[in-house]
Parts: C-alpha cells; sequence; structure tokens
C-alpha cells in the first residue's frame, strides 16, 4: 500500500508544476505574440521595434519619474479593473466603462472644486468620490433594467450606453460645467493642495493604495463570500438562480451597479488625484483597454494587478517612444487590440485541445 502511494506523492509536485506551467503560458503566450505581431507593424512602418520596446521600458520601468508615473496610472485601471470583475464573473458584459469613467470624472471635476471652498478638503473629496460613484452607477441603470427584465442582450446596451456618456460628458464640460475663466472648455480646476496626497513625498498619488484595496476586497467578495456566489450564479445559471429562491432581476441589477460604481470611482480618482479638472473631448479609453487585461488574467483580482502594472508600463513607455520615433500615440491602443484578438484565438485554440483530448 505505502509501496503505490509513493509514486503518487512523488508525481503530485510534478502535476502541480505541469499545471503552473501551462497557466504561465496561457497568461503570457499572447503577451509575446502579440509583441511580435505588433514589432511587425512597426517593421512595416519603418520603425525599429527593439528601439521602441527600449524607450518603453526605460520611460515606463526603468527610469524613477517614469516608475512613478507608471504606478500613478494604474490607480484608475485598477478600479476599472475591478468594476470589470464583477461583471464579468457574474457572466455579464459590461462595455460601457469609457462611458461610465467618463460621467464619473466630470461630476468629480464639477463637484469637487466648489465643495472643497465650504467643506474640509477630506470631506469635499470624499462626497466628491461619492457622487461620481452615484452618477456612474444611475448610468447603468438602463442596460440592467433592460437585461434583467426584457432578456436584451447588455452588449449592444452598454456599449450605446458609452457611447451616449462619452458625448454627454463632453457637452457637459463645454456647457453645465465650463469655467469660464479659462479660453480653453474645461471644467474648473482642483488646486493641487486639495487634492489626494502624494506617497512617501513622491509623485505617486494615494488613490494607488485604494484601487489595491478595492481590486483586492472585489477578487476576496467574489470568490469568498455568499453574495459573490449569487452573483456567479444569477450570470452562469439564471434558471438554477430562480429555483434557489434569487432574485435574479435584482442582482442583475446589482451586478451592473457595483460594476458601473468602481469604475465611477476610477473616473473620481482620476480627477480628484492626478488630472484637477476634465477637459472638453477628453477620453483616455481606459474602459476598453483594460478589458484584455482582466481576461489575461483570468478575472483573478490578484494577477489583474499585475497585468494592470503591464497595461501602465505600456501606456507611460509608450506615450515617450512616440515622441522619440514619432510613433503615433495611439500605437499602444493597437498594441492592446492585437492582445485582445491573440487572446481569442489563444482561447479558441485551447478549448479546441481540450475537447479533442476529451475525445
Amino acid at each position: 500500500m505505502s509501496a503505490d502511494a509513493a509514486p503518487v506523492r512523488a508525481t503530485a509536485p510534478d502535476a502541480s508544476a505541469g499545471k503552473f506551467g501551462r497557466r504561465l503560458a496561457i497568461a503570457l503566450g499572447p503577451i509575446i505574440v502579440s509583441l511580435v505581431l505588433a514589432g511587425c507593424v512597426l517593421l512595416a512602418v519603418g520603425v525599429n521595434p527593439l528601439a521602441y520596446y527600449g524607450f518603453v521600458v526605460e520611460r515606463g520601468l526603468l527610469s524613477p519619474l517614469g516608475l512613478q508615473q507608471t504606478l500613478t496610472r494604474m490607480a484608475p485601471l485598477l478600479f476599472i479593473a475591478a468594476g470589470l470583475i464583477v461583471a464579468f464573473r457574474a457572466g455579464m458584459w459590461n462595455l460601457g466603462g469609457d462611458g461610465q469613467f467618463l460621467l464619473g470624472a466630470v461630476a468629480a471635476a464639477a463637484s469637487a472644486p466648489l465643495l472643497v471652498q465650504t467643506l474640509p478638503s477630506w470631506l469635499a473629496l470624499l462626497l466628491a468620490f461619492l457622487i461620481a460613484t452615484v452618477v456612474a452607477m444611475v448610468w447603468s441603470l438602463v442596460p440592467a433594467l433592460l437585461r434583467a427584465y426584457q432578456g436584451i442582450n447588455e452588449i449592444i446596451t452598454t456599449l450605446m450606453m458609452s457611447f451616449l456618456g462619452v458625448s454627454l460628458a463632453n457637452v457637459l464640460v463645454k456647457l453645465a460645467f465650463l469655467d469660464p475663466s479659462t479660453t480653453v472648455p474645461q471644467t474648473r480646476t482642483l488646486a493641487v493642495g486639495d487634492r489626494l496626497p502624494r506617497l512617501f513625498e513622491t509623485t505617486i498619488t494615494s488613490g494607488l493604495i485604494f484601487g489595491l484595496v478595492a481590486i483586492v476586497v472585489v477578487h476576496l467578495v467574489m470568490t469568498r463570500t455568499a453574495f459573490g456566489l449569487k452573483l456567479r450564479t444569477v450570470g452562469a445559471n439564471p434558471r438554477a438562480a430562480i429555483h434557489a429562491g434569487l432574485n435574479v432581476p435584482v442582482l442583475t441589477v446589482a451586478v451592473f451597479a457595483i460594476s458601473a460604481g468602481l469604475i465611477g470611482m476610477g473616473g473620481a480618482i482620476d480627477i480628484i488625484g492626478i488630472q484637477g479638472n476634465v477637459r472638453a473631448d477628453w477620453n483616455p479609453a481606459y474602459g476598453l483597454a483594460v478589458i484584455p487585461v482582466v481576461f489575461l488574467a483570468r478575472m483573478n483580482g490578484f494577477a489583474a494587478i499585475g497585468f494592470v502594472f503591464l497595461l501602465s508600463v505600456l501606456s507611460i513607455g509608450g506615450e515617450s517612444a512616440a515622441r522619440r520615433l514619432g510613433v503615433p500615440q495611439h500605437f499602444t491602443m493597437v498594441l492592446i487590440s492585437i492582445v485582445l484578438i491573440t487572446l481569442a484565438v489563444a482561447e479558441y485554440l485551447g478549448h479546441r485541445l481540450n475537447q479533442a483530448r476529451k475525445v
């Protein structure tokens, strides 16, 4: 009996290591392939890909100032990733992140400069943060109610609401919340001294801490609590959820509200911690950029932190490389798009391989 058990104990670590290796390959494989494909695109337009990636690493990771900017950029991205994890783990598609983010940012930019005039700075920032969260949650109600009570696919409705949200945010900046003292259309500017404090006498915003807390809490709630189990059940199998006595429409609305609220928090953090105002026609498109990050992390909050850091390095470093080499600044979005396509192909091939093994 002991002789039979010995080989099992010996091979268990090997099996565990092999499983970890496969997961690592699945996660990093699409990134490596995407970097190679993006390098081919750079070669086609006459740019040395090694020089481009060298500038990206130097500016986004190795430079002290660049690393601080990278960590600062992570703050809003972590909130967006947390919001997307809630929706995707619940089996629902919230593709309206850009509209929710911008409306949250505009709400914070419009309220914070006014609130600091009459309230303590910390309370004014807290209220602006909450206002941005509520605005984003309200904006998610239309696709949430249509999915919950009419069964309408949320992919279309969230994309439509995102387009409307971005347009509405620009209109509000140019009209209702326009700062009359500036020639450039923008909201009133929150003074640097009234923004979130910096960490350890650096330029890194303390919003990074809030973002890390948010994504860790979301991961634990979605994986370790009864409430998270209910949300996952509603998305994965609504009929089973109904038989289990769950209120599917209410939980569906809750998923959208929580997801959008977290994304709106990201918009608020970007304003009260970094930007200070919102300019007309500003749209960093963080929402769509974070989607492949969440999927690469397999909707795991801890893994998402690492991939968000990688995205921040590409974003900050890509801006510097674009200026030095004459590459359009939107090339980073091209790279992210290639990652998304490569990920989809990898998922398809992985699914076919699993089916072949079962046969």
